[in-house]
């Protein structure tokens, strides 16, 4: 049950004291407040004003489980009542900790089979960053430092991340990327390469990383960092063929690979690993998100032995958090994983809802503001156009549609994320059929309803 909560007040204290994450503050003060989340149960939330919406989004692409598994609150409970926090920094760890690390290893197919913990998605691309940079100095390779990344992509808020990310709002509030990282095209075959095949658009983006390497000195790169799909870049579906070719160029320059599993991770796109779906094989992983279905605030760090054995070389690795390797964080991650497999929902999402998602947002295409609905999953985007044929957006650039058809699924009862032009969302992992027909059904719906205020 919802506690009794003043609504009113909760607005006029949000806008007084609460700074929320990536808004215009000035914004929220002009609406009187930010919406009050109160409880949820299943696929759906609540809100403070009495609206019951289906979470088209998961949270932050990272309740894969659902909302309202009591279990998870149990074992928290636990957890704290047996010890409730202690360090890995004095030579200890908790029991937790450990036994995360080894399900998560096997879930890897033992490939990386050393794991290091942080708190958030960007604390993980951070230790990337370290830890890359770290392996080559020890490698007696100190001029390799650059990462190449990709425009669009997005692997944090924290310095390191929006630099290794590629998305040029971050870029300019602070001065950033820092020096060491480059980025090259996506393999965002609607928006950039519609003219031609997808496959061979796909190889074009992958030589482009190639062409990148050439260009500063294979000597001083230091790995290649990617999203299987993009996903705050709008879920961008790499063509067949492209993360082979990815994998193929690093081999070639001997650089490492890393997989920004995040978002992709843990069933989103009907494996444990969206790489594992796409096929290939990167050298580190990061992960964060669904690995507690985001009950718990933690984050992951899978490593190849052979990285680690030069690690040992170095005596101390001086970076961790006082949070690496939380027990309780870790005790919830551990139970949410065994939610996952008793309930089998990676073969759900393969087999089952992810089949029927797709089919059902194709159906979408024949709505006259539809340029192409995508999903790999339970993972997908509605690109949103003035202009079938061409992909033309509306007012002549991208980002004027999408917020308004936005804002009209959430008015209906449906939480989706605009970026740009595309409708993006990821659903829960136990979201049913039927959840899924009224989802389609309310994009389908907010469509029409836009496309009056669209034309004028």
């Amino acid at each position: 049950m919802s506690r009794n909560y003043d609504i009113a007040e909760l607005k006029r204290l949000d806008v007084a004291h609460h700074l929320p994450a990536q808004q215009d503050y000035k914004l929220i003060e002009d609406m009187g407040g930010s919406r009050i989340i109160t409880r949820a149960d299943g696929c759906y939330i609540h809100d403070g004003d009495g609206n019951r919406i289906l979470d088209g989004m998961s949270g932050l692409w990272c309740v894969n489980i659902g909302y309202g598994r009591t279990e998870l609150a149990d074992v928290a409970a636990e957890q704290m009542r047996e010890l409730p926090y202690y360090n890995t920094f004095f030579k200890t760890v908790t029991p937790p900790a450990v036994l995360l690390a080894t399900k998560i290893s096997s879930l890897t197919g033992d490939r990386l089979p050393h794991i290091f913990f942080n708190s958030s998605g960007s604390e993980a691309n951070d230790t990337v960053f370290r830890m890359v940079r770290h392996y080559w100095k020890l490698k007696g390779e100190p001029k390799r430092t650059i990462f190449i990344s990709r425009h669009n992509a997005y692997h944090g808020s924290t310095v390191a991340g929006v630099s290794l990310g590629g998305m040029k709002a971050m870029h300019a509030q602070g001065d950033l990327p820092i020096p060491g990282v480059e980025h090259v095209r996506q393999p965002y075959w609607f928006n950039e390469g519609r003219d031609m095949d997808p496959i061979a658009f796909g190889q074009l983006c992958a030589s482009a990383i190639e062409e990148r390497i050439i260009a500063v000195g294979p000597e001083n790169v230091a790995a290649f960092i990617g999203e299987p799909v993009q996903g705050a870049g709008g879920v961008i579906i790499p063509p067949s063929g492209y993360w082979q070719a990815v994998e193929a160029i690093c081999r070639k320059y001997g650089i490492l690979l890393v997989a920004d599993e995040v978002i992709c991770g843990f069933g989103r796109t009907g494996n444990w690993f969206g790489h594992q779906t796409l096929g290939f094989s990167p050298d580190i992983i990061s992960m964060a998100k669904g690995l507690s279905s985001g009950y718990m605030p933690i984050s992951a760090n899978a490593v190849s032995k052979e990285i680690v054995d030069v690690l040992k070389t170095g005596g101390d690795f001086v970076h961790g958090y006082t949070y690496s390797g939380h027990p309780v964080a870790a005790a919830v991650a551990l139970r949410n994983i065994e939610i996952m497999e008793r309930e089998h929902l990676i073969e759900r999402v393969r087999d089952d809802v992810g089949p029927y998602l797709a089919n059902a947002l194709a159906t979408l295409n024949d709505h006259p503001l539809v340029g192409e609905a995508r999903s790999l999953g339970l993972i997908g985007a509605v690109e949103i156009v003035s202009d079938k044929e061409t992909g033309a957006r509306f007012g002549g650039k991208e980002g004027n549609a999408g917020p308004i058809v936005r804002d009209l699924c959430i008015a209906n009862g449906l939480m989706v994320r605009a970026i740009r032009d595309s409708i993006v969302l990821c659903p829960p992992l136990i979201i049913s059929h039927e959840q899924v027909d009224s989802l389609i059904e309310i994009i389908r719906s907010s469509l029409d309803e836009a496309q009056e205020v669209l034309a004028r």
